[in-house]
């Protein structure tokens, strides 16, 4: 990891990965690591098993998850930018409470995949409670497995499966549902070509590229990936929805992977109403993310939300 990151002051992984330590903790990651051309130990960011590997030593060794695996070929996310995205919510959250970051939240994770990584993070890192929505069945047997193999998880997290492809909060918000925030990891292709295109220049840049390989690179599944109008159409869809149950949500929000995307997406949250529009810049190292948060509520309405609890 690139020790010149300006990762999140409270995320754990600002400071090099401590592989002997991590081997330690979780043995089986031991036979993924080795000394990179610096001399410094590491594992092939290219191997979707190694991945895999050190994720679930991060897990075992920052968040007491004993228990943590993905089917193979369905996305494995990085931990550091994954956890990111958590602390950063919770700086929202904190803004809208009188700069205390709340005890009692309740989060809803659109398109959770197969590792359930947003809900168990934050479960883990501030004893939020979760309901993890999914398209996937596959996706919710995986989830479902992690969660009852890990003491407290499945008490924490609860999960639904999303039976309408044309949805995306609509079927999975009860009417007695109220969450604090929402969050998303939006499919970013439009096609499985691009899919495999991304992939090919993720493999390039890491100095893997193979002529010919269409591999999709730390894998993916179809929903996970792409879907038709790519992630601003998808965005676009969910601010369609969230107007339907804007005195449920605190704040909206969704990753934008492209920052091409973010002008469309402020116009169109202006035209549906919101009162509130934050755009948050995140950074791994070199690579600049971001996501975009929205609120139905005026500034005395979500401090009342929280005086309400």
């Amino acid at each position: 990891m690139d020790t010149k990151n300006k990762l999140h002051p409270r995320n754990k992984h600002n400071k090099n990965y401590d592989f002997e330590a991590l081997c330690k903790c979780y043995s089986a990651l031991s036979v993924f690591v080795r000394p990179n051309p610096y001399g410094n130990l590491s594992i092939d960011f290219a191997n979707g098993e190694a991945v895999k590997a050190l994720n679930a030593a991060i897990l075992k060794s920052q968040y007491q998850i004993t228990y943590w695996d993905i089917p193979t070929g369905f996305l494995c996310p990085p931990i550091p930018g994954r956890v990111d995205y958590i602390h950063y919510l919770a700086d929202l959250l904190k803004a809208s409470n009188n700069n205390k970051i709340p005890n009692q939240v309740t989060g809803l994770d659109i398109g959770t995949g197969a590792s359930c990584i947003y809900p168990i993070l934050g479960s883990r890192q501030y004893n939020w409670k979760f309901v993890a929505s999914d398209i996937d069945p596959k996706s919710i047997t995986s989830s479902q497995q992690i969660l009852a193999q890990n003491n407290g998880l499945d008490s924490a997290i609860s999960l639904r499966l999303q039976t309408n492809s044309k949805s995306i909060f609509t079927g999975i918000v009860q009417p007695s549902d109220r969450f604090e925030l929402t969050l998303c990891n939006p499919p970013f292709h439009q096609s499985l070509k691009a899919a495999q295109q991304g992939s090919s220049r993720k493999r390039t840049n890491l100095g893997t590229n193979k002529k010919g390989s269409d591999k999709l690179n730390f894998g993916g599944q179809k929903a996970e990936l792409w879907c038709a109008g790519g992630e601003l159409g998808f965005i676009k869809q969910m601010i369609v929805e969230s107007k339907l149950f804007s005195k449920q949500v605190l704040w909206f929000s969704s990753l934008v992977s492209k920052n091409d995307h973010v002008a469309p997406l402020k116009k169109a949250l202006k035209s549906a109403g919101a009162k509130d529009i934050k755009v948050i810049k995140m950074a791994q190292g070199h690579k600049i993310s971001r996501f975009i948060a929205w609120t139905y509520l005026d500034k005395s309405q979500q401090q009342q939300w929280f005086n309400s609890k």
